[in-house]
């Protein structure tokens, strides 16, 4: 991958592929697996992307239906992504208003803040179930050049941990995710 998809709709729909082949992928004993995110199993990541989007979802009026990912995260994450591909397809002038964020229209916001969630958790996804991730090494860089101006404000929002100590020259990649707290050598 070299550069990052464009539009909402179809970055989301990149995006829950790469996750949806790794969910796909794991068997019944890797959900136990530890993942890069201290104190998170595979299945963790998973249940967090299901559950904190759909909450975050009642902001646009949106009411999914509560999910079952510990009884079968494969089932529950291919419904999830479908239901919030169908959301990104129609967004039907919804704007969703969280106290945090302000009020969005509703596919910038999914983009924002569940899209790129998707995106980077799929590297922890990758690595719990010994896979090795390819996030774009582009997509990785500008990813970074974004965040960095705003570190201390997302240092502040308890959502990354601290900044993991990385070469300079290193991939666009790993400094990414050391940026955002995880050890790019990380191995379960």
């Amino acid at each position: 991958m070299t550069s990052a998809p464009t539009g909402p709709a179809r970055r989301h729909a990149d995006d829950a592929a790469r996750f949806t082949a790794l969910v796909e992928s794991a068997s019944a004993g890797d959900w136990a697996r530890p993942s890069p995110v201290a104190e998170w199993t595979a299945l963790d990541i998973v249940k967090h992307l299901v559950e904190w989007s759909r909450g975050f979802l009642k902001g646009a009026g949106i009411e999914l239906p509560a999910l079952d990912v510990e009884a079968d995260p494969a089932a529950a994450w291919n419904r999830h992504a479908a239901d919030i591909q169908a959301i990104l397809d129609d967004p039907a002038g919804r704007v969703l208003s969280n106290p945090n964020t302000g009020d969005k229209p509703v596919d910038e916001a999914i983009d924002q803040f569940y899209t790129a969630d998707v995106w980077m958790h799929s590297w922890d996804l990758a690595k719990a179930l010994g896979r090795e991730p390819d996030l774009g090494q582009e997509r990785c860089a500008a990813a970074l050049d974004g965040m960095k101006p705003i570190e201390q404000l997302l240092r502040d929002s308890g959502q990354f941990g601290p900044a993991v100590p990385v070469p300079e020259d290193a991939p666009p990649q790993d400094r990414l995710m050391a940026f955002i707290g995880r050890d790019p050598a990380w191995r379960p």
